[in-house]
């Protein structure tokens, strides 16, 4: 059984008169070359290191070249891993009797949610370190998005497996519980239960605890009214648990459950590597996918914290809508300082190197 919002909300409110704020993400990444200076005088364990991949063909009119982001991610993961090649650099991570979940955001399609070509390359790369491909699961909350994104082709071409977190239901001894009491939808494991204590828990899908080993999380890079940014840490979280509806239309409450639900061993103890498709930048439109607002980066982006690339991604998307004449949105920054506080990342701008490769 996992509680954490009693423990962690006191521990907020206490090391929250501890914590610096991030000041204008909005300012502090207007180019990632001025982030890239190695710091001075600072703690190597309080830094994070992302790796920044740049092509200027990756995209052609919106459309990813796969034979161009399959080389991007084999640079950004040795430049990452610092390995002489992907291969060994994936045996440190991922034991041959892993069951590896590929994490990916599919509602947006596969023009504004996490592209299939890039997943597809992650993949490649995984299956040729020497993975068996039927231990490697691309999978999201629901498998009809999936199924919409293009992610079934994907698995009969790779002999991979594609699976829905919601489909498969949910692990009534694994829970993230708050005070807020949800609302319950079909699907959600307490619908129709008329339990004492019903709605307080949103519990972690059966394929985190009796499936998946370790995780991969890929992101594109889509704005999110409340949250900043559908991201590592909301993504990772809204397609894990269910009753997720009483959180999700207010920053308050998601700067509480996002970081908490991430902190739940079997979500966020399993991840291994965070990616950000940053081929493509929507940064207006949240729920809908809107290439008119939207803007062609062709990179890539790779790194062990996903608080540093959700950061980062912010300060990107609040760059391009000032670049657009467009007043900056909302910036949930309590979300990612107290993410830090939970040891989830590094959510101080001045504190993540970015390397940057062309």
């Amino acid at each position: 059984m996992v509680s954490l919002h009693s423990f962690h909300s006191l521990f907020f409110e206490v090391a929250s008169k501890f914590v610096c704020a991030l000041g204008s993400l909005g300012a502090c990444v207007l180019c990632f070359e001025s982030l890239a200076a190695t710091p001075t005088e600072r703690d190597e364990s309080s830094v994070a290191r992302v790796v920044r991949v740049y092509h200027p063909s990756a995209t052609d009119t919106f459309t990813p070249q796969e034979n161009i982001i399959e080389t991007m991610v084999e640079r950004g993961l040795n430049q990452l891993w610092q390995s002489a090649n992907t291969a060994s650099g994936w045996r440190t991570l991922i034991a041959p009797t892993d069951i590896v979940g590929v994490r990916i955001h599919s509602s947006q399609g596969k023009t504004s949610g996490s592209r299939p070509a890039v997943v597809a390359a992650i993949v490649k790369s995984l299956i040729g370190s020497g993975h068996p491909a039927a231990q490697i699961i691309v999978w999201d909350r629901n498998l009809s998005s999936l199924r919409a994104a293009g992610y079934f082709s994907l698995r009969d071409s790779l002999g991979i497996q594609v699976l829905g977190a919601r489909d498969l239901g949910y692990d009534e001894s694994v829970f993230y519980e708050s005070s807020l009491i949800g609302t319950m939808i079909w699907g959600d494991h307490e619908f129709g239960k008329k339990d004492e204590g019903r709605g307080k828990k949103s519990f972690v899908s059966n394929l985190l605890t009796q499936q998946v080993t370790k995780i991969i999380n890929v992101t594109p890079l889509l704005n999110h009214n409340h949250a900043s940014v559908n991201g590592c840490l909301f993504g990772l979280a809204m397609a894990s648990v269910d009753n997720t509806i009483r959180f999700q239309g207010d920053g308050d409450r998601l700067a509480i459950a996002i970081p908490e639900i991430n902190a739940v061993a079997e979500v966020g103890d399993h991840v291994v590597l965070n990616v950000v498709d940053a081929l493509i930048a929507q940064y207006q439109g949240q729920t809908q996918a809107r290439l008119q607002d939207s803007a062609v980066l062709n990179e890539l982006r790779f790194s062990a914290d996903p608080v540093a690339l959700d950061v980062l991604s912010i300060a990107e998307l609040d760059r391009l809508r000032s670049q657009k004449g467009i007043e900056s949105h909302f910036i949930n920054r309590s979300l990612y300082e107290n993410a830090t506080l939970l040891q989830l990342g590094v959510s101080d701008p001045q504190s993540i190197v970015v390397e940057s490769l062309r």
